[in-house]
């Protein structure tokens, strides 16, 4: 069994078709189906059903592709180590992030650290912050930007806590509340919302602050892009809430500010492992030192 036959199992996989996977892995079809082949008479059982209409993984095929992207990251990991051992950072990383970040200047750091890493593979990941929890502590993600509820620590991960604020109202121009200089709860709650999914991070620290002030609201629209909710706002559609600090890249909406604000905190979280040498030095560039100290 070779690493190359599982790099075209997870292509083919992730592709669900040969002629794509043969141009991912840059090899021609007849050599990438060959070596699937000899693979599968190694194992003694078929890894893909193929038909004229789609390839899809067999029981067989499910079960070996888990093992076999395990077996690829760590020969990479084995590689990064031992250019780190040289002074040479390598590897790949892979960092999750929530729209709404600004404790850091993520872009600006992952350019930094491209500038001074430039043999790291850096990919970027945008997502809710309980499916970035679970990325990083399933070793899927390196890192990860998270925005939680005061009450509300990331399990299974190390982490530090990098900034906490209250969320404002934001609303369209025009508004009734659009000159006001700050509003309660109570006054909010006759208003339609544009907010985050039920049961994400970024709509919890909301729900319970209405919850907690004895009042209900409506939340007609349900969106996952903080751009997007920033389009309904303006469509005047309804009002939203979202980080004070964020609102600074909505310049044409008005905010109001809430006093009794809902109010998050920012985690930096990595894995509760030794992370990777490309990982180690992207923490660094955070003033970060990845021991367990830090956990």
């Amino acid at each position: 069994m070779e690493l190359q036959q599982m790099r075209y199992v997870v292509a083919v996989a992730e592709t669900s078709n040969f002629t794509r996977a043969a141009e991912q892995c840059l090899v021609v079809q007849s050599a990438l189906s060959h070596q699937i082949a000899r693979l599968e008479r190694e194992l003694g059982a078929k890894l893909f059903e193929r038909t004229s209409r789609r390839v899809r993984l067999t029981p067989a095929g499910e079960a070996f592709l888990p093992a076999a992207r395990q077996a690829l990251d760590a020969a990479e990991r084995a590689r990064a180590e031992v250019a780190a051992a040289a002074g040479e950072i390598r590897g790949s990383l892979t960092i999750g992030a929530i729209p709404t970040v600004t404790a850091v200047d993520l872009p600006a750091a992952l350019k930094q650290f491209h500038l001074r890493h430039r043999q790291v593979r850096i990919s970027l990941r945008s997502g809710a912050s309980e499916d970035l929890i679970e990325r990083v502590r399933q070793g899927t993600m390196d890192v990860a930007f998270l925005g939680l509820p005061l009450d509300v620590r990331p399990k299974g991960v190390r982490g530090r806590e990098l900034a906490r604020g209250e969320l404002v109202a934001v609303v369209s121009p025009g508004h009734p509340l659009a000159d006001m200089e700050d509003v309660d709860l109570h006054r909010l709650a006759d208003e339609p919302f544009v907010d985050f999914p039920a049961g994400s991070a970024g709509r919890v620290q909301s729900d319970e602050a209405f919850a907690a002030a004895g009042v209900r609201r409506e939340v007609a629209f349900e969106v996952s892009a903080p751009d997007f909710m920033a389009r309904l706002i303006r469509q005047g559609l309804g009002i939203g809430m979202l980080p004070a600090r964020f609102v600074s890249n909505l310049p044409d909406l008005p905010t109001v500010r809430v006093r009794d604000a809902p109010a998050r905190i920012e985690h930096l979280i990595w894995s509760r492992f030794q992370p990777s040498p490309a990982a180690a030095a992207f923490l660094s560039e955070l003033g970060i030192s990845a021991t367990p100290a830090d956990g």
